[in-house]
């Protein structure tokens, strides 16, 4: 019994999908071939296609999950404990620092290079 349920969700949540695909599919062909129309129009056309197509993907296995998974994501985001504006200005320039340094090491140490194949090869 549980078998069969489940294949009858994952027939409908193809079938949404299927619906999804065609919505968006169909509003960048309309996008496409009335572009005669006025840009407002168009891309409120695009807009409430793009939001009946994620109505029905929210209606799916997967579109429920990939929304709890936003819904926790940004309860995350909020207990981040983000840098102040001069600790992220002083790790900015420390990385900065760093890349100079390191470019100017690349740099120095491919001159050696170069000099010693010169002189390895009489160029």
């Amino acid at each position: 019994m549980s078998a069969n349920t489940e294949s009858q969700g994952g027939s409908k949540d193809t079938l949404l999908w299927g619906l999804v695909f065609i919505i968006l599919i169909a509003a960048v062909v309309a996008n496409y071939l009335y572009s005669d129309l006025a840009v407002f129009i168009r891309a409120t056309g695009v807009v409430v296609a793009a939001g009946i197509a994620g109505l029905l993907a929210y209606q799916t296995q997967k579109g429920k999950s990939s929304f709890a998974f936003a819904k926790e994501s940004r309860l995350e985001m909020r207990k981040v404990v983000w840098p102040t504006r001069q600790e992220a200005i002083q790790t900015t320039l420390i990385v900065l620092a760093v890349t100079a340094l390191v470019g100017l090491f690349l740099f120095l140490l491919d001159g050696l290079l170069v000099w010693l194949v010169n002189l390895v090869t009489g160029v």
